[in-house]
């Protein structure tokens, strides 16, 4: 582990890992849960963001207010974040008032009220936030596609519940989920920057102190398949279809990330990647135009959007599907193999200059990999990835099949040949 990294477990099973930064003056801590939306039962789903809403909502010592107050008056940004794997609570304050900001933290997540009022106050906070999602076609088309590619698996569920599963949920299930979720030996202290790690680790004993063991969670279940085809969602309001192609990948935590990533960039990862430059600006047939890696712990989807008119979206997904068979059946060339490790190195070390990506960091690799490597080393491993490596990673993620796709809005006009989405 890097010299400026150190880990501390607790008596009572709770995790704190810290990282100095020095020549910064502030800090930024999170307390991190390993669960999230996956780890719900189905009539459940969007408990884990409803509670990252109501823990705000007001405590045994202090109302939702008092906790916007101590941490304004601090100068500090506070808030928190729900995803499919994880859920995490963070601030960033100057150096000076990283105590208080522990005791704040550690409030919040061992003794919300869970008040009546508040709670129905906020499951109409909530219902807006699903309306604003379905309202926003970027958004919804990657609901939609999740549902579709990880068919009856808790990870094709969106991470915000639906308008029903919502509606549904009441304060005692709220609570029960909440007492077995929120224990010491699910949650990780994460904190990057000016930062003294055994100062840290005796806030944290004293904070956490009352804070104790439990059952654990739920063992996950990978998912058994990945469903290939089409599937629309019709909203006529729109001018754009948006599309949305999916392929499996592998884990997080697999050796061969650093070729994916980079075979990522150079397929649409960047303004220079393959997709944006022939979708884009050779034809001029979208606005937008991007491929991204989402990875989970048992297994990953390499995402492709676009958003385009109706009349041209058929055009658009067969020149993704081109790109996608040229880059396997060919690989890629010398230079474009370059700038893709440069944009990767230049991009990360950009990123990794702030308290606050430093944390997230820290804490992102301590879920998935258990261990801490040195941007030295993920710098290494990525100008390790030569133009071999990534063909047989094209090969790997783009085998012979039917592809998966979601497209969102005026989706009648989309008329696909049989055998389109083959490949």
């Amino acid at each position: 582990m890097p010299a400026e990294i150190r880990r501390r477990r607790l008596r009572n099973g709770l995790t704190v890992l810290t990282e100095r930064m020095p020549g910064v003056r502030s800090v930024s801590i999170g307390i991190w849960l390993k669960c999230g939306s996956r780890d719900e039962p189905k009539r459940l789903n969007g408990a884990s963001h409803f509670l990252e809403h109501l823990v705000f909502k007001g405590t045994e010592n202090r109302s939702a207010r008092q906790i916007a107050l101590e941490m304004d008056s601090i100068g500090g940004q506070m808030d928190a974040f729900t995803s499919k794997e994880y859920t995490c609570f963070y601030a960033k304050v100057l150096d000076q008032h990283l105590p208080q900001t522990v005791e704040l933290l550690s409030d919040i997540v061992q003794r919300p009220l869970f008040d009546e009022v508040e709670l129905e106050r906020e499951r109409e906070v909530v219902l807006e936030e699903i309306k604003m999602v379905d309202d926003n076609a970027e958004e919804l088309i990657y609901d939609l596609f999740a549902d579709w590619f990880y068919p009856r698996h808790p990870l094709g569920r969106p991470i915000q519940g639906t308008a029903e599963s919502v509606a549904a949920l009441s304060r005692r299930q709220l609570l029960t989920f909440f007492k077995n979720i929120y224990r010491p030996e699910n949650m990780l202290i994460v904190a990057a920057g000016n930062v003294d790690h055994d100062a840290l680790v005796k806030q944290v004993t004293k904070a956490f102190s009352g804070l104790k063991p439990g059952p654990g969670l739920t063992p996950r279940v990978a998912p058994r398949q990945q469903r290939r085809g089409l599937v629309t969602a019709s909203k006529k309001e729109l001018a754009q279809v948006h599309l949305l192609m999916g392929l499996p990948v592998f884990p997080k935590d697999e050796r061969g990330r650093f070729a994916l990533h980079v075979y990522n960039a150079m397929l649409g990862g960047t303004m220079s990647s393959r997709l944006f430059h022939k979708i884009r600006e050779e034809r001029g047939l979208v606005y937008s135009v991007y491929s991204a890696v989402n990875g989970f712990a048992d297994n990953g989807m390499l995402a492709i959007y676009a958003g385009t008119s109706p009349q041209k979206a058929r055009e658009v997904m067969q020149l993704i599907v081109a790109e996608l068979a040229d880059l396997r059946d060919s690989g890629p060339t010398a230079d474009e193999l370059h700038v893709a490790k440069e944009h990767l190195k230049g991009s990360l070390m950009l990123a990794l200059e702030s308290t606050s990506s430093r944390m997230s960091n820290l804490a992102r690799q301590e879920i998935y990999q258990k261990r801490q490597r040195s941007l030295e080393a993920t710098l290494k491993g990525i100008e390790q990835v030569n133009a071999s490596r990534v063909h047989e990673m094209a090969q790997l993620v783009v085998r012979s099949g039917e592809l998966s796709l979601a497209a969102v809005g005026r989706v009648k006009q989309l008329k696909l040949p049989k055998g389109a989405l083959k490949i």
